[in-house]
């Protein structure tokens, strides 16, 4: 029901925008706004993108939790949709998407309501695998594999060179 809501209204809102912005500063000024938002917020998109991807690896490599920046970049990403949509209200929101405090508020209220009751990584059966538990990650269970020897090359030549 929400989303029809938001499909009648977000055009409604725009439609008006239009209309006023237009009335007041002319019809070629308003399309060369409405331009230059979606060059400055796909600029902007792909800059904060990019620091979001770096996040993202960074917490791989720590072997941390990556919920924060993959909800960063899932929000960058609707930011990018809705700047990439014409009109004044969707690039208002998109914006304000694009400013970490934003992302962290918008974090902080869905944290409020979702609870994560296990975090892991890796499989239980090949390789590496951690379960952390507490704040200061007291319990910590890796599992491992042991790799085959690589079988011992001849030193023949290839063929490719002459002696």
């Amino acid at each position: 029901m929400w989303l029809l809501i938001a499909f009648i209204v977000v055009p409604l809102i725009e439609i008006a925008l239009f209309i006023q912005v237009g009335g007041a500063i002319g019809l070629w000024p308003t399309l060369g706004v409405v331009l230059a938002t979606a060059v400055i917020g796909s600029w902007l998109v792909r800059t904060q993108g990019l620091l979001a991807l770096g996040e993202l690896q960074g917490s791989f490599q720590r072997l941390s939790d990556p919920t924060e920046p993959l909800a960063h970049g899932a929000m960058i990403l609707f930011a990018g949709a809705l700047l990439l949509t014409p009109g004044f209200f969707t690039d208002g929101i998109g914006f304000l998407l694009l400013f970490p405090p934003t992302r962290k508020l918008i974090l902080q209220e869905l944290r409020k309501r979702i609870k994560v009751q296990r975090f892991s990584m890796g499989s239980g059966t090949h390789g590496f695998a951690q379960t952390r538990s507490g704040p200061d990650g007291d319990i910590i269970d890796g599992e491992f594999t042991e790799a085959p020897e690589p079988p011992i090359k001849s030193q023949k030549p290839s063929g490719w060179t002459q002696h």
